[in-house]
C-alpha cells in the first residue's frame, strides 16, 4: 500500500488531535490498532480484527501488533464463526409453521367454545330449553 505525501496543513491539523480516515475503514470506524490507556475493545473493532483473521492474517502477527493475547483473538474468532453459523441455521417466516400455529390456535378456540356450551347445557334446566325453541 502506497502512502501519500501530506501537506503541512494536514500535518498541523493532525498534530492537534484530529483523526484521518484510513483506506481499510469503510464505515467510519476508528483504525484498528493497539488500544490506549483506559480504552476497551468495542464490538466494531473486534469485528474488524476477526475479519482480518478470516482473510488469512496470522494470529501471532495480529497478537503482536495489537498487544492482545492469542487465546483472546482465537476466542473472538470462534464466537464470530459460531454466531454466523447460528444465524444461517435460523429459518425465518416458515409458511408451514405459521399455518400450523394458526390451526392450533383455532383448535384451542373451538375447544373452549365446546367446554362453555357443555357447561351451559349441564347447568340449564330442561324447561329452559323448551321455552327457547318457541
Amino acid at each position: 500500500m502506497k502512502r501519500e505525501v501530506r501537506s503541512k496543513e494536514v500535518l498541523s491539523v493532525e498534530s492537534k488531535g484530529a483523526r484521518r480516515a484510513t483506506a481499510d475503514s469503510t464505515d467510519g470506524a476508528a483504525p484498528v490498532g493497539p488500544l490506549g490507556p483506559g480504552q476497551r475493545w468495542s464490538p466494531g473493532r473486534k469485528r474488524d480484527i476477526v475479519l482480518r483473521l478470516l482473510r488469512g492474517e496470522s494470529i501471532e502477527g495480529l497478537s503482536r501488533e495489537l498487544g492482545v493475547d492469542r487465546y483472546r483473538l482465537a476466542k473472538w474468532k470462534e464466537c464470530a464463526l459460531g454466531a454466523i453459523e447460528a444465524s444461517l441455521r435460523e429459518r425465518g417466516g416458515d409458511p408451514v409453521q405459521v399455518e400450523l400455529d394458526d390451526a392450533l390456535k383455532r383448535i384451542g378456540e373451538l375447544s373452549m367454545e365446546n367446554e362453555l356450551l357443555r357447561t351451559r347445557c349441564k347447568t340449564a334446566s330442561p324447561l329452559a330449553w323448551r321455552g327457547s325453541r318457541r
